[in-house]
Order: structure tokens, then C-alpha cells, then sequence
């Protein structure tokens, strides 16, 4: 009986450590990237962020390339004929 305890610990135990440094891990990250949306610190650093990334991309020259270009002026005008076809 003494052995059946012993073995019922160890495996409890073993298991709780693989948990912890697989899916718990996991987790966690998880926490965290939902932590930063949720609280109000986060929220201000994602604006300043973005708003960053929209500077650089001011900066820049042409910010899309030649097949971005494209596909976003065949998607507009696609829409235009759809919304000019509206009674």
C-alpha cells in the first residue's frame, strides 16, 4: 500500500511539472497579451506604438509596393461599381 502511495505522489508530482513547463507557459503568455489589452497602461502603449509605426511609414517614400498597389486599386474600384449599381 505503502508503494501504491509513493507511486500515486510521484506521478501527481511529475505531472504537474510537465503541465507547468508546457501548457502552463503557454498560458501565461496568453495572460499577458490579454493583460496588455485590457488595462489602461496597455491601451496607451499600443496607441503610442501605432502611432509610431504611422510616422515611420510618413517617412517613407512609397510604403507599398507595386502588387500592393494594385490589388488595393482593383479592391476600390470593385467597390465603386458595386455601390454605383445601388438604385
Amino acid at each position: 500500500m505503502r508503494n501504491y502511495i509513493y507511486k500515486t505522489l510521484i506521478a501527481v508530482v511529475a505531472l504537474i511539472i510537465v503541465f507547468e513547463f508546457t501548457i502552463g507557459k503557454t498560458i501565461n503568455k496568453i495572460n499577458q497579451k490579454t493583460e496588455i489589452l485590457f488595462t489602461k497602461e496597455g491601451r496607451k502603449e499600443m496607441v503610442s506604438s501605432i502611432k509610431i509605426e504611422m510616422e515611420k511609414a510618413i517617412n517613407q517614400e512609397n510604403y507599398l509596393d507595386e502588387e500592393e498597389r494594385r490589388i488595393i486599386k482593383q479592391f476600390i474600384q470593385k467597390i465603386k461599381s458595386e455601390l454605383n449599381s445601388v438604385e
